[in-house]
């Protein structure tokens, strides 16, 4: 684990020295860069958000598009992508640091044996596996403090799970409530960037890629072209997979932004404002259960109220500080605000187009 932490942090496991696991998953912002999409070596701009790590050992699969099954695949493709730490290979990275003498000593003394890859990874996993958070004012509720969140978190938590749908996906079933991560661990199309590309193009582009058995090249595809748009697409081919991302866990949400896959949404009002609307107007891929919510102000003031309160004790003063600056943005800045779509019927969704 030691090994693995130290691994995380050292910039030397990128090819120009530079980029760290840590870099675009600090510990200070709850493991996240706090960007919209994460920056590489030499600057280089992916496609993607940096999703949290907190509780990442719990998830069935890895990245917003589930293309890594393990911590040790996950650990991998960002040391190997040309926009992210740009080594040519794995054995590259640990010819950076396999002479080094510390690190000798750390591989001879946990592995019995020199430097390698495969140990290079499972040292990182190892590592992540302890990065675990569950200390909030939610879990105190549930442990029987009533007093631990407000009257507002109450209704929101109520909202949650009835009229806001949330648990649609944010459990593992409508019925079991889970509370350990608030996912259902699977793949959902909910409207976000689809209709900036034309999906049915980047498909018949996607199944080539595929097709041609090269996990490197659709890892740089995820994360350097506009066949991110894809998501779950990209490792499926299945045509209900278009478009549709991870449902990410909600265990430090507040601190966690911006959000969704492309990090495209800066506060959870514009969150909450994109899917009161039920959005879809022009995607035949939506989700089914994607619906106009029909919430009130005062029903997302208090979903987002119950979301701050699965804020970590350990990311406490930082969460002040941003439910703060989010709702000072919110009272101002709402560009996913539709108040006809949110309370208005669905509109009828246009059919997949022929592939």
């Amino acid at each position: 684990i030691a090994l693995g932490q130290k691994l995380f942090f050292d910039g030397r496991l990128s090819a120009d020295g530079t980029v760290a696991c840590a870099s675009c998953h600090n510990p200070e912002r709850a493991f996240t860069d706090g960007k919209p999409t994460s920056t590489g070596i030499h600057g280089r701009l992916g496609q993607r958000n940096a999703p949290t790590i907190l509780n990442a050992l719990y998830n069935k699969t890895q990245f917003w598009d589930g293309r890594a099954k393990t911590l040790e695949n996950q650990a991998a493709l960002p040391i190997v992508n040309s926009i992210e730490m740009g080594q040519p290979n794995l054995n590259a990275a640990v010819a950076r640091i396999g002479g080094v003498g510390e690190y000798q000593q750390a591989f001879s003394r946990v592995f019995g044996r020199p430097a390698s890859g495969p140990d290079l990874l499972r040292a990182i996993a190892s590592y992540e596996r302890t990065l675990v958070s569950f200390n909030s004012a939610f879990d105190r509720l549930i442990a029987g403090d009533k007093n631990a969140i407000d009257d507002a978190a109450k209704r929101g938590w109520e909202l949650f799970n009835t009229r806001g749908r949330c648990n649609k996906c944010h459990a593992l079933t409508e019925d079991k409530r889970d509370v350990t991560n608030f996912t259902d661990n699977d793949f959902h199309n909910i409207g976000i960037g689809i209709i900036r590309h034309n999906v049915v193009a980047l498909a018949r582009q996607a199944e080539q890629l595929v097709n041609s058995g090269d996990a490197a090249a659709v890892d740089r595809a995820a994360l350097q072209t506009d066949m991110s748009a894809l998501g779950r697409f990209l490792i499926t081919k299945k045509e209900s997979d278009i478009a549709s991302f991870k449902t990410p866990g909600l265990r430090n949400v507040l601190v966690t932004g911006p959000y969704f896959h492309d990090g495209s949404q800066v506060t959870l009002w514009d969150v909450m404002d994109h899917y009161n609307k039920g959005d879809g107007l022009q995607n035949p891929y939506l989700d089914e259960d994607i619906q106009p919510l029909a919430l009130t102000e005062r029903d997302i003031d208090d979903v987002v109220a119950f979301l701050a309160s699965l804020t970590s004790d350990d990311y406490k003063k930082q969460g002040v500080r941003e439910l703060a600056r989010q709702r000072a943005l919110s009272r101002t800045q709402r560009p996913q605000r539709d108040t006809a779509r949110a309370f208005g019927p669905k509109p009828v969704q246009p059919k997949p187009p022929a592939r």
